[in-house]
């Protein structure tokens, strides 16, 4: 064997043994994608009662949100008619309420006065003829 012979062959044996070192890795990643594929395929056949259910679950939700709908509409027309109502009273009867709240204070007012007067003379009479007496 000549000297080109014995370089050809070990250059042919760190070829195969490049070879080999690189179909190890080559394997496992092959393995690795049979492993997720079938996760996929898993994942994919999982996902069509989960998709069912969830257009089950939207179909109700909207049927209550029609009927939140309405409620909200019905609860608004109530407060409308309320506040019409107080508009009504208000305009109604809140002035003659109010004029009989101030005629009712200030009748009170004048009744108090008129007792703070009797009892202001009363004692101012006291106080007079206790001074006639003392200056007597």
């Amino acid at each position: 064997m000549s000297a080109g012979q014995i370089a050809a062959l070990i250059a042919a044996g760190a070829f195969v043994l490049l070879v080999v070192l690189l179909a190890v890795p080559l394997l496992k990643l092959g393995r690795t994608l049979d492993e997720a594929t079938i996760a996929i395929r898993k994942a994919h056949e999982g996902s069509a009662p989960l998709l069912d259910n969830a257009q089950t679950t939207l179909s109700v939700v909207n049927t209550q949100l029609e009927r939140v709908d309405g409620i909200t509409s019905n609860a608004r027309t109530v407060s409308s008619n309320v506040s019409v109502l107080t508009s009504l009273f208000t305009a109604t009867l809140g002035g003659p309420l109010v004029r009989a709240a101030a005629f009712s204070y200030g009748l009170s007012k004048a009744i108090q006065a008129r007792r703070a007067g009797r009892d202001a003379g009363a004692h101012a009479a006291r106080t007079r003829r206790g001074r006639r007496k003392v200056a007597q």
